[in-house]
């Protein structure tokens, strides 16, 4: 087979993935050349790397299908890059002023971060089941030395080992789902794929491929019944790394899962819908239970990501473009929401360290007002409370699946958004409510600077960034259809 790529020209849809890739290499050799003490050095650059790759994204885009089918870029592939690089920076960010107190103080970790990303990005671009899997494989296996480099501590250390063994049994059913669909359609590549269901129609053993894929997939988004590593890792990777898991490694995976059910397995929609929608109510239901009794806030923010996969899928299971186009504005922002969040735990530190449990949150109003206005203004979104943000993705997701005909579907989303209320409004009765147990230490100035801007678009969303990203997300759903 003669390949497609026949001069430095014919890369351009993949500049950003080589950029990062080249990238990544110098700054591992950098990272060993130069002291240890000074990698915030690599951090720094580890940042301008992944937005220069932004930039090239947003300045010069390319479309196309490179390396024989295995690669494409097109409007929706450049929106999802977007929200992930954006989401790795801020978890970048996040970590900047404690990353010795949480064992990130290491150039490996900001060279994981830019493999881990990279990875991502081959996810979101991914035409063939085996670039899809070579991009999930890359991103998984910076995540499970990610979630256990702090060593000397049992937790982290334990959060590495399940992740890893959970991840491998995922990819175990993703590589056996991609070789059943391989082996009843003859092809790896996803239009081809696509073609070849559209021609000869569906088998059982094709189904029996579908499920297993999207189980595997399902896995790296938390959905359930493939969420339980989720609680356990979060609360137990160090706080900068729980706030990546949350935020990049969710957008990769939810946009390898539309590009699948939504242009490869088209032509078999009934039934792949019937297995999104049974994953959007798991997840939304278990999630605003389960969450009720956590007194870990990492552990709670662990359940409330499981349930905002299940909101996300809502729009996801109505496999029209409305639907699609809700998701990709709800999964931005979701990482606007999640930064924010995560800059708030961050900034309530006492003299003996982070604070871990929600009780130790009591009386946070009087020592830091600002950091308890700004969570309390994130949990009333993630509540879906209008006229924040969050109101107006789970409005864009239930519109979607209203117009399908989901009612019962709309109305379970509803109720279980009304029951997750009660463990979000917990965390501000006990901020505002509750009588000071601790005294909080100074909140550092990037902090400070992504707890503003969260807080910003949050409350000024329809203002402010509601038009852009609507006629954004528009442009990247349409391009699939």
């Amino acid at each position: 087979m003669n390949s497609d790529v026949t001069d430095f020209a014919s890369l351009a849809p993949a500049y950003p993935e080589l950029l990062l890739a080249v990238g990544a290499l110098v700054l591992l050799l950098l990272g060993v050349v130069i002291n240890k003490e000074r990698s915030d050095v690599v951090s720094l650059l580890s940042m301008g790397l992944l937005l220069a790759a932004g930039v090239v994204i947003a300045v010069m885009p390319s479309d196309g299908i490179i390396f024989n089918g295995l690669f494409i870029s097109d409007a929706f592939s450049r929106y999802m890059k977007l929200i992930v690089i954006g989401g790795a920076v801020l978890a970048l960010l996040l970590a900047r002023n404690n990353s010795e107190q949480h064992g990130v103080h290491k150039y490996e970790y900001s060279v994981l971060a830019v493999l881990a990303t990279l990875g991502m990005l081959i996810m979101v671009s991914a035409n063939d089941l085996m670039s899809l899997y070579v991009g999930l494989e890359l991103q998984s296996l910076s995540l499970y030395v990610m979630a256990a480099i702090k060593r000397d501590d049992p937790r982290a250390s334990e959060a590495g080992l399940k992740y890893f063994v959970l991840g491998a049994l995922s990819s175990g059913m993703l590589l056996y789902g991609a070789s059943l669909v391989y082996g009843f359609t003859g092809h790896t590549n996803l239009g081809a794929i696509s073609a070849a269901i559209a021609t000869e129609g569906r088998s059982i053993g094709l189904i029996f491929g579908l499920v297993f894929l999207l189980a595997g997939v399902a896995f790296k988004i938390s959905a359930v019944p493939f969420h339980m590593w989720t609680p356990d890792v979060y609360e137990g990777a160090p706080t900068p790394v729980t706030a990546f898991f949350a935020m990049a490694p969710k957008v990769a995976a939810m946009s390898l899962m539309i590009r699948l059910v939504m242009d490869t397995f088209e032509p078999i929609s009934r039934d792949w819908q019937q297995v999104v929608i049974f994953l959007s109510i798991a997840s939304m239901v278990l999630a605003a239970f389960a969450a009720i009794g956590q007194k870990s806030i990492k552990r709670l923010i662990a359940y409330s990501s499981i349930g905002h996969v299940g909101f996300a899928l809502v729009g996801l299971s109505s496999g029209t473009q409305v639907g699609v186009e809700g998701v990709a504005i709800y999964m931005a922002i979701y990482v606007i929401m999640t930064a924010g969040l995560f800059a708030c735990i961050l900034s309530l530190r006492t003299e003996n360290g982070y604070v871990e449990n929600i009780d130790d949150m009591a009386g946070a109003a009087q020592a830091r007002p600002f950091v308890a206005a700004i969570m309390a203004v994130l949990m009333f979104s993630l509540i879906g409370l209008p006229p924040l943000a969050g109101f107006f993705a789970k409005w864009q997701v239930f519109l979607a699946a209203i117009e399908a005909n989901l009612y019962v579907l709309s109305v379970i989303g509803m109720l279980a958004s009304a029951v997750s209320a009660y463990y979000y409004l917990r965390v501000i009765k006990t901020m505002y409510f509750d009588e000071p147990k601790t005294q909080f230490v100074a909140v550092p100035g990037e902090l400070n600077v992504i707890m503003a801007a969260s807080g910003f678009l949050v409350v000024t969303y329809y203002f402010t960034l509601g038009n852009p990203l609507t006629s954004l997300a528009q442009t990247a759903a349409g391009s699939l259809f």
